[in-house]
């Protein structure tokens, strides 16, 4: 939570909620008070804010909103002040006498927002927070804690698409938040599920929910299950797209030497079906370079990398053909650009260094080793932490099978 002399500054006076006390009409003091009277009550409220009293700062803007209803200044701090201390239904009317003067008072809007929540004015929250949040880009902390309202309140709503949507603003600032990473996946795992049910109930017998059973199945590493429910997919619908090429993936992964060698027929038929598929024709170029044919590998390669120029692995397979036809500039450029485009790329991190030391450029290659093993190190960790869950998965299905039979 924060320091309540800190928001003071912060909000007060750095972010144009310090409206000037509001002028009286010529020759007429504000109600119930001089104007000096007014001006030394904020002033005593902003001395004693600074010395800590916050009892004593609210008692005077309390005074300030007696005497002159009309200062919106008054009204805005007094509200956040109620606010930070946790005085949601007093800082409420504060709050919303000061954005009703003002339009324009996205924070203090946001902090209604808030405390409304707090109250379980669910649907005024709502409302109050769609129309600030767009407008909370000048204060980090302000926008995260009215996000994560906004999302909770869209979710626990079932509108997963619109929770969605504020997550990946939110992650536009901290992409590497991992609070809100976390709480991205979650909630589209969630769209996910509720794609895959909302499909069986529709179609189940389309060739799209198999395709996206074979998906899950792929995901947990159930390789063979995943593979005939791609085949059923196609064999219900033969231009499914995308479908010829994930299997062809599959097919090439497969420790089966013989499911392995069908994997350019599946990269072959997805071409007919669409000759733009980049990822299947950079599979066969990856399959013509393990056979040794570079001048098939590099036509591939590069025709995939025309069609996705941001795509990092078309880059690295085609630098690696270049480096067997001994182009090394311009394997260095396409290694140096797939790092640009993913500085996680460990493979390209690798062969960079080999190029660097090649060419007796030392420090560089080090560099590139350190950022190797770095890299190779998460996608290992991160390869155990999905084998594990795999594991597991398949135990607790293990475990409820065997509690069913007994």
């Amino acid at each position: 939570m924060y320091d309540v002399a800190a928001m003071w500054g912060k909000l007060l006076l750095c972010t144009c909620l310090a409206v000037p006390v509001l002028a009286a009409p010529a020759g007429q003091a504000p109600a119930g008070a001089s104007g000096q009277g007014v001006e030394e009550h904020l002033n005593l409220a902003r001395q004693y804010l600074a010395e800590q009293k916050t009892d004593l700062a609210i008692a005077e803007l309390k005074q300030v909103v007696a005497l002159d209803p009309a200062n919106i200044e008054a009204h805005a701090n007094l509200g956040v002040m109620l606010y930070f201390r946790g005085d949601y239904g007093g800082a409420i009317p504060e709050l919303r006498a000061a954005t009703k003067a003002r339009s324009d008072l996205w924070k203090i809007q946001a902090l209604l927002g808030m405390a409304e929540d707090q109250t379980g004015d669910r649907e005024t929250s709502r409302n109050d927070l769609e129309t600030a949040f767009p407008h909370l880009e000048t204060d980090a902390k302000v926008q995260l804690e009215a996000g994560e309202v906004l999302i909770d309140l869209y979710s626990n709503n079932g509108e997963l698409e619109k929770a969605t949507g504020v997550v990946s603003t939110l992650l536009a600032v901290r992409p590497t938040d991992a609070s809100l990473l976390y709480l991205s996946y979650r909630l589209h795992s969630d769209l996910a599920n509720r794609a895959l049910l909302t499909m069986a109930m529709a179609d189940p017998e389309s060739a799209e929910l198999e395709e996206a059973t074979a998906r899950e199945l792929a995901k947990q590493g159930a390789t063979d299950p995943a593979i005939a429910a791609y085949r059923e997919a196609l064999h219900i619908d033969p231009r499914l797209p995308g479908a010829h090429t994930d299997l062809g993936d599959l097919l090439y992964h497969s420790q089966d030497e013989q499911l392995k060698a069908s994997a350019p027929t599946e990269f072959h038929k997805a071409l007919d079906v669409n000759p733009k598929d980049e990822k299947a024709e950079l599979g066969l170029g990856v399959i013509a370079a393990e056979d040794g044919d570079m001048k098939t590998a590099y036509a591939d390669d590069s025709h995939a990398l025309q069609l996705d120029p941001h795509d990092d692995d078309a880059c690295t397979e085609l630098a690696k053909v270049l480096i067997q036809m001994g182009k090394n500039d311009e394997a260095r450029q396409l290694l140096e650009r797939a790092i640009e485009i993913d500085p996680s790329n460990y493979v390209a991190h690798y062969r960079l260094s080999t190029l660097y030391r090649r060419q007796g450029k030392i420090d560089e290659a080090k560099q590139q080793v350190t950022l190797y093993l770095h890299y190779k190190g998460m996608h290992d960790k991160l390869e155990k932490i999905v084998h594990d869950m795999r594991v597991s998965s398949s135990q607790d299905a293990t475990d409820l099978e065997t509690g069913a039979k007994r």
